[in-house]
């Protein structure tokens, strides 16, 4: 598995920038010097296990999400929104929708 440094310092400083927190005071609150900060978000320095996960904890942000970019949130609101739109579907528009994705998944992957 390759590890994109570089995209999850992107990530991190994205997560970081939207709950408006400075770079001192995240530092300071994961225990770490604002300049090793600024090299994990540049993706200049590697960082421990213990390390991303402070991060994770501290922006209320999935590791899946950190390290991958899978944002399981956006799933959950796609899941809910594809949920309240079949409510309102008859029984046979159902049943078409559910035989068109059966037929498109397969060679979405």
């Amino acid at each position: 598995m390759d590890v994109d440094y570089r995209e999850i310092g992107l990530r991190i400083r994205k997560e970081r920038t939207a709950l408006k927190i400075s770079r001192e005071k995240f530092a300071e609150m994961i225990e770490l010097s604002v300049n090793y900060v600024g090299q994990i978000e540049r993706g200049e320095k590697k960082f421990s296990v213990e390390t991303i996960v402070k991060i994770s904890s501290c922006l209320h942000s999935s590791l899946d999400y950190l390290i991958k970019g899978i944002d399981l949130r956006s799933k959950e609101k796609s899941d809910g929104e594809l949920s309240y739109l079949l409510e309102k579907c008859s029984t046979y528009e159902t049943a078409l929708i559910t035989d068109v994705v059966r037929v498109i998944l397969p060679h979405m992957k």
